[in-house]
């Protein structure tokens, strides 16, 4: 029954005192029939008498007042309030009977009551189980109003405070009305209280949440506002503040105001020709607020009446100031979406620029800033206008000072950041910026302004900045490497001049001449003494180097004075900084000393600077702060502290430790004792590893046997990061100092090794490896290390060879192990070689080994074979053979095997003296299995690397006489092909040609693999041969038959690598024969063609960018869905629909997402994100992906392009976040989904980071709906924080 009404029984328990049972005692003697009810009410007494003291006679008079009458409370027990409902009331009545006497005091006469009272009501009423009834909200609402007008200002302060709960505590009535109050107040209230009602208006609106109760407030708020401001009557401050009002007001409800819309517009326009400077400032903020929620009608109305005022002739000065403002805030504004007035608004603004009085500085900066938005927010729009604004803020840029007190310094800082708005905006115009911006930006550097001259800085480094996304991964065609090739005829000279003219419009190239220039501007600014600008110096060439990394090896000389004084200036305070207590400053402080002693010292060999003094400044500062033991009192806090002196000693010993000989004994055993701390000794051991890779060979003597036992018992402990470190240290020791280490200690490593090595952690497995070979190599290794390896070392390496994730640097290091140990005593040959043939077997437990173990145990064998010698490669390739020609052989895995190791040997050594050894391996071409044809395929074409003369012709004739035969002999010429293009090999003509006529028959194979097998081999020879390759392909350009059209452009493809080639030079005047097939009218030719363009872009965007004003069109062409391509497949109870140009359609997406990368400049987004991307992203999945990711990297490198248009981009990326597979999709199904959503909300968290992505409504609304949604929500929020 107690829980039935839901009272504490602890009153009745124990819980109560002496006077809390009296109590009970006396109240307990009215009838039993309502016992319960008298229990609970009585509970709620007991409550207030603990609140009032326990006193007796209060709880009497307190059941008096609150009108509790316990024997009027017998009612049947069906009426009765259930227990949480009763415990509400109770609680509202004594919450109404605490607030009565918080009000009470709020009225009073005492400031300090008032405000003690004020504070109080704060309290209850940010409390979250606070409730008021009707009563109570008329009479909280209007105390708080009184509130604000009180004399006392911190008492009034207060109470607009209670305004932040009390908004969301009581009905939207009462909000209504105090919300008309306050109005009134401030319109008609005396001058004292207009500010506080106007704080408190403002408070009200951005409490307001509910949709309701914004529209409820709207409808009263509304019309007041514009009142305020329209009525002639009122003074400015009423004005000024209503227009603070209504700002905020349509900041954040003005979508909900439509139907005022065209009211407020007119009536905040007016406010523009108002004699009030403040009064203009504050309307044009006002209509800034409102443009976003306008229509395009209404927009363009404001846009035009806006731009008439500026065409009117006799306008006074500051109106027109304030209409130039204003069209800046409105495109600041809408974004994009004032792109259509551009064609009105530009030429005023560039006609003021240029026809402005000299002493109007401030008309021409609100022009430029003007432009400067446009530039950023509308870059396909204003594109026409480009060349006009360049040389505007060149020329403004350029105006010199009058007198020390003008204000020119404002536009020529308005003009370095519109023509920085520029570079921005327009990559492909980056060449002519060099040609017309970039000599006036270096002859800025000696603005006198230092403000200006920071801003000409910023400029400067984002010209270098956009140089660098433009030509990210390009290799200079200066025309230097070109001169270095020989030159045969006048065809060759021709290309080189075709080259070296091309490369003269690229930026780089353009760049590189600047470099003098730039040097000797930035040396001036060196010998500044204002800090500011030494930073602004050293910032461009930071970016400098960073996009041309050695253009500055010419001109360090000239540099190194100013570099050194700026040293000098900032070695002290760095110093005196690393003894600081705060341990962020002293962190920090310490960080940059190891960049200090890189840059006085950043080779051995250096020259032209003296180091000597800084070094024993650096050494003593990071010493004190090395062995300052305060540091263990809170480790948590200081842990940072510590590693980075740990690390900086490291440095600084391994830089200067030939100056600092006498040191090294106090140092170094600090250094060691640090490998002791469990928290110090991953960086202690990193800091012996510096050390040790110090081409000064430091003197170790004093503590090296101290550090190998600590780093051989690490490699015994959990931590990962420590036991990858101590490996590599090891390694550095004992190359360094391995005639001062014991054989005894290598013993005992080899130990600790043969745990580290499996497949579970491959990098791991490949430092112990390494260090074993690096132990079996040292010439002091005595024969035990060799027994101990192959102990304890040789058995997990043999169990890890059989692991089919083994690759990479891990298998390189287990070829080299097994090379080292044949060179090792105690270990035979012919023991290792069993070892590693018996690790092919299969066994019981695992089955057969897999087939990326088959080929790592070949490539050991092949090893192995070259380290023991001629004759005992001669007798394993026998023995090989032997397993091959034993016809009673039916174990596959063995003759599997025997061809991998054939294969690799005949790579690596001429095995012509095994007579018909190739007549053997062609038999293995009839096997049954295809693992083994394909392994005789790959043995064959690798023993032909070993002796072409001999094999080469053998496979040839093959390739003509056996058409069974026919795929496995292409491969296996691949095989020759590509090893010969690899090691930069030549064949001789004779074979050239037999090749050529050979692979140029299988071009119109009908198999495509075939086809593909033929490509790459005509790509690599003609890497080996272009002469007379490229001239062959182009020919073949024009066959009737598609198939060898498609075929010669995949050869193209494979024929251009990241390298260097000769084939540059030779294919640059011919690549258009090539990539114009991208308009064939067969898709496979246009496909191959948009494969070819890609590989282009990737490793030579140099050769191409020529052309691309003609590609990018018939490009962008590929990425449309065409209807013709979509055919309907009838099987039987159901159609199947195929696009035999989706696989196009996603290549040319990659394309572009390629061009990106190194042809940016050449590339006009604006054009290609609409129509082109908005319809990828609402293709197949397949093409979505390519084009989230192309989204991603133009919300990087082109915001401005990408605001333009995005509200067309919300829908498809909406559509695909909120897609649901169907109810029966199976797991791949379902999976998918998820990755494309995830895709997409990756590039949503790109367009979310773009500057002015909330003039977008719809992107808005888009990013609203997500944050709703907890699933997506949380992968937004995890890609996010990335």
């Amino acid at each position: 029954m107690n829980r039935k009404y839901g009272y504490n029984s602890a009153f009745f328990s124990g819980g109560a005192n002496v006077h809390d049972s009296s109590i009970w005692k006396k109240l307990s003697k009215v009838g039993r029939a309502c016992e319960d009810l008298i229990r609970w009410k009585v509970g709620c007494i007991l409550e207030l008498a603990i609140l009032f003291g326990h006193s007796l006679h209060i709880v009497v008079l307190l059941c008096i007042v609150l009108g509790i009458g316990l024997l009027n409370d017998f009612v049947p027990v069906d009426t009765r309030i259930q227990g949480k409902e009763c415990w509400s009331f109770s609680f509202t009545k004594m919450a109404n009977l605490q607030m009565t006497g918080i009000l009470e005091k709020m009225t009073g006469k005492d400031k300090d009551y008032r405000y003690m009272a004020t504070s109080d009501l704060l309290i209850e009423l940010n409390r979250e189980d606070f409730k008021a009834d009707a009563d109570l909200e008329i009479k909280l609402s209007n105390n708080v109003l009184q509130q604000l007008d009180d004399v006392a200002g911190d008492v009034s302060g207060l109470a607009v405070k209670c305004l932040v709960p009390l908004v969301k505590k009581v009905s939207e009535t009462r909000v209504v009305e105090m919300t008309n109050k306050l109005c009134e107040k401030l319109l008609h209230g005396k001058d004292q209280h207009r500010d506080i009602a106007s704080i408190a208006l403002k408070t009200i609106v951005s409490e307001v949440t509910a949709m309701s109760l914004s529209q409820s407030i709207l409808v009263t708020l509304s019309p007041q506002m514009i009142k305020g401001i329209t009525s002639p009557g009122l003074n400015t401050e009423i004005k000024c503040e209503c227009l603070d009002i209504l700002c905020d007001v349509l900041h954040k409800f003005g979508n909900l105001m439509a139907n005022d819309h065209e009211v407020l517009l007119n009536a905040l326009l007016s406010q523009l020709n108002s004699n009030q400077a403040t009064i203009r400032k504050k309307t044009v903020s006002c209509i800034a607020s409102l443009a976003p929620s306008l229509s395009d009608d209404l927009l363009g109305e404001a846009t035009v009446e806006v731009v008439q005022k500026l065409r009117s002739k006799g306008a006074k000065t500051e109106m027109i100031r304030t209409n130039i403002q204003m069209i800046g805030a409105l495109s600041r504004a809408v974004g994009y979406r004032f792109g259509p007035h551009l064609g009105d608004t530009v030429p005023v603004l560039i006609n003021y620029c240029t026809s402005a009085s000299e002493n109007d500085e401030e008309l021409r900066e609100y022009s430029l800033q003007a432009l400067e938005s446009f530039l950023l927010r509308c870059p396909r729009d204003i594109y026409s206008y480009c060349q006009d604004i360049l040389h505007l803020t060149l020329d403004e840029s350029a105006n010199e000072y009058t007198d020390d007190e003008d204000a020119s310094w404002k536009v020529r800082r308005a003009a370095a950041k519109c023509l920085a708005a520029l570079i921005v905006s327009r990559p492909e115009v980056l060449a002519k910026l060099y040609e017309e911006a970039c000599p006036k930006l270096i002859d800025r550097f000696k603005e006198r302004e230092e403000n200006v001259k920071m801003d000409v800085f910023n400029t400067f480094i984002e010209l270098l900045r956009q140089t660098g996304n433009v030509t990210k991964g390009q290799i200079d065609m200066d025309g230097s490497r070109q001169v270095s090739v020989s030159v045969k005829n006048s065809t060759c000279v021709n290309i080189i001049h075709l080259n070296f003219t091309c490369s003269m419009s690229y930026p780089r190239w353009l760049l590189k001449q600047e470099v003098p220039k730039i040097v000797k501007s930035i040396n001036r600014q060196l010998r500044e003494k204002s800090i500011k600008t030494k930073v602004g110096a050293f910032s461009v060439l930071k970016e400098l180097v960073v996009v041309l990394p050695d253009c500055l090896a010419e001109h360090i000389g000239s540099l190194i004075p100013g570099i050194e004084k700026a040293l000098n200036a900032l070695s002290s305070p760095v110093l005196s900084a690393v003894g600081e207590r705060y341990y962020k400053v002293t962190a920090e402080a310490l960080r940059v000393c190891g960049e200090l002693v890189r840059v006085v010292r950043p080779n051995i060999q250096s020259f032209g600077f003296d180091f000597k003094p800084y070094v024993h400044p650096i050494y003593n500062a990071i010493m004190s702060r090395l062995t300052n033991q305060d540091q263990d009192q809170h480790i948590s806090s200081i842990q940072e502290v510590k590693e980075c002196a740990i690390s900086c000693m490291g440095l600084v010993i391994s830089t200067f430790g030939d100056n600092l000989k006498v040191e090294l004994p106090v140092c170094l055993p600090v250094l060691v004792d640090r490998m002791g701390n469990e928290i110090t000794r991953l960086t202690a051991v990193k800091a012996f590893a510096v050390i040790a890779a110090s081409p000064l060979l430091i003197d170790l003597s004093c503590v090296l046997e101290n550090v190998i036992a600590e780093l051989t018992a690490f490699l015994r402990k959990a931590n990962r990061a420590l036991r990858q470190a101590t490996l590599g240290t090891l390694n550095s020791l004992i190359v360094a100092y391995g005639d001062q280490i014991g054989s005894s200690a290598y013993e005992i490593i080899i130990v600790e090794l043969s745990t580290l090595i499996s497949d579970s952690d491959l990098h791991m497995a490949a430092l112990a490896l390494e260090l074993c070979c690096t132990l079996m190599a040292d010439r002091k290794s005595s024969p035990n290390v060799g027994l101990a390896v192959r102990n304890k070392v040789l058995s997990q390496a043999l169990t890890l060879i059989k692991s089919p994730l083994l690759q990479g640097q891990a298998l390189l290091a287990l070829r080299n192990f097994f090379a080292a140990l044949v060179y090792s005593a105690n270990t035979s040959f012919e023991s290792l070689l069993d070892s590693l043939l018996s690790s092919a077997k299969p066994s019981p437990q695992s089955g057969g080994v897999a087939k990326q173990a088959l080929h790592s145990i070949a490539q050991c064998v092949a090893v192995l074979c070259l380290a023991a010698g001629d004759k005992k490669c001669s007798s394993t390739v026998d023995m090989l053979t032997d397993i091959l020609e034993d016809d009673s052989s039916a174990n596959s895995a063995k003759q599997h095997l025997a061809l991998l190791c054939l294969g690799e040997i005949g790579r690596r050594k001429d095995l012509s003296m095994h007579a018909n050894i190739e007549t053997t391996i062609i038999e293995s071409f009839q096997s049954p299995f295809e693992e083994i044809k394909s392994a005789a395929s790959y043995a064959l074409g690798n023993i032909a690397v070993g002796n072409l003369s001999k094999y080469l012709p053998f496979i040839l004739d093959q390739i003509d006489n056996q058409q069974k035969k026919q795929y496995l002999l292409l491969h296996s010429l691949k095989e020759v092909i590509v090893r010969q293009s690899v090691d930069k090999a030549e064949f001789q003509d004779s074979s050239v040609e037999k090749i050529l006529k050979l692979l140029f028959n299988y071009c119109e194979s009908d198999e495509e693999g075939v086809r593909n097998v033929v490509a790459e081999c005509l790509g690599k020879i003609a890497l080996i041969e272009p002469a007379k390759l490229v001239p062959a392909l182009k020919v073949r350009t024009t066959s009737p038959a598609a198939f060898t059209r498609a075929t010669v452009v995949i050869a193209v493809k494979y024929s251009i690598v990241e390298r260097p080639e000769k084939i540059d030079e030779i294919i640059y005047p011919e690549i258009s024969s090539f990539l114009m097939l991208i308009k064939d009218h067969d898709r496979h030719v246009r496909r191959a063609a948009v494969l070819a363009l890609s590989t282009f872009a990737h490793n030579k965007p140099n050769l191409i960018k020529g052309l691309l004003p003609e590609l990018l069109p018939l490009l962008y062409d590929q990425t449309i869905v065409k209807q013709e391509l979509i055919r309907t497949v009838d099987l039987g109870p159901f159609k199947h629909i195929v696009d035999d140009g989706l696989e196009l359609r996603k290549a040319a997406f990659e394309c572009v997402d390629t061009l990106l990368d190194g042809c940016l400049d050449q590339v006009n987004p604006s054009s290609f994100i609409v129509p082109y991307l908005k319809s990828g992203l609402d293709d197949h999945y397949d093409v979505k992906m390519p084009c989230h990711l192309i989204l991603t990297k133009l919300a990087h490198k082109c915001p401005s392009a990408v605001l333009a248009v995005l509200d067309s981009l919300v829908e498809p990326l909406q559509k695909t976040i909120n897609f649901k597979p169907k109810l029966d999709a199976v797991k791949q199904e379902v999976d998918r989904n998820e990755d494309m959503i995830r895709s997409a909300l990756r590039a949503i968290t790109s367009l979310n980071r773009i500057s002015g992505g909330d003039c977008s409504l719809k992107f808005k609304n888009l990013m609203s709906e997500i944050s709703k949604s907890p699933t997506l929500w949380d992968t937004f929020y995890s890609i996010r924080n990335e």
